[in-house]
């Protein structure tokens, strides 16, 4: 894993229904990952709504935690490592 610069946080919001609609994330395309571990770096901001899964992202900056119900903003030039504890299922958009 190759180092973050520690101002790239990771957002995780609990949305409500405005917001999801406003953004148009249930449109999004969906992503889905079994149980594992892998290395991923952000050529590009994303942001992801998690319909299913828990999840941990380990950055040089902390650890998030996340779950069902999560809105995600990864930063672009974020570099972690993703561990899926339980399958998920996410609505993504990058950009």
């Amino acid at each position: 894993m190759t180092a973050d610069s520690p101002r790239l946080k990771v957002l995780v919001e609990k949305p409500d229904e405005n917001k999801l609609r406003s953004l148009g994330v249930r449109s999004w395309p969906i992503w889905t990952k079994e149980p594992s571990s892998f290395d991923w770096s952000y050529d590009e901001q994303e942001m992801c709504y998690f319909l299913d899964g828990d999840v941990t992202i380990k950055t040089s900056g902390g650890n998030y935690t996340i779950q069902k119900g999560d809105f995600v903003t990864f930063p672009k030039g974020l570099s972690c490592r993703w561990v899926v504890k339980n399958a998920v299922r996410k609505h993504y958009h990058f950009g």
